[in-house]
């Protein structure tokens, strides 16, 4: 069976996203984005990877689940397969029709992921955002890869959503970095 992993940016406050859903106000930090292509190049969207210097190797995942909200900045800018270098799932319960053959539309993300963590394969699935999503995938979670960004917001979109189910999670690795963000490694507890 195959990992599911959540990697997610979020505030020192706990918020992947501003109330309407903006991350603009993310930093872009240099040695958050060089762990990102180093580590984690498939999480660099395809038209950025050049950019970065990603040369198409993908080193954890094949696969990419997002939540439609996570999906709609790229549709905005005319972006229909963000993760073309990826087999890619968008959760929405308002999508009917995919705007892009390379992107399937999932209506039951939980029925999906345990398709997919079943599948044989070495590379892992990529939960890509956002927090309500996560929430719904929080029992298929294996890992989490949690980059703290040293900015508070307020108020916001929460890491996860749902009710109330504590879930204990192992550190398996954290690392700070010169910018004054972080990166936190997270298995779930067995």
């Amino acid at each position: 069976m195959r990992d599911l992993t959540y990697f997610v940016g979020i505030t020192i406050d706990g918020f992947i996203a501003g109330p309407d859903g903006d991350i603009g106000f993310f930093p872009m930090l240099d040695d958050i984005l060089g762990f990102m292509a180093q580590e984690y190049p498939e999480t660099i969207p395809t038209h950025l990877r050049e950019q970065f210097g990603v040369d198409g190797a993908n080193k954890q995942f094949d696969t990419v689940i997002q939540g439609r909200a996570t999906y709609e900045p790229a549709l905005a800018v005319g972006i229909t397969s963000p993760y073309a270098h990826l087999r890619q799932y968008v959760a929405s319960r308002t999508l009917t029709e995919s705007p892009d053959p390379a992107v399937e539309i999932v209506a039951d993300p939980l029925e999906k992921v345990r398709k997919l963590k079943a599948e044989d394969s070495a590379l892992g699935v990529w939960v890509a955002g956002g927090g309500e999503l996560a929430g719904t995938l929080l029992p298929e979670i294996d890992e989490l890869v949690v980059k703290h960004y040293p900015v508070v917001a307020g108020r916001g979109t929460p890491m996860f959503g749902g009710d109330f189910r504590p879930t204990h999670f192992d550190v398996v690795h954290r690392e700070a970095y010169p910018s004054g963000a972080a990166v936190s490694r997270f298995r779930r507890r067995v």
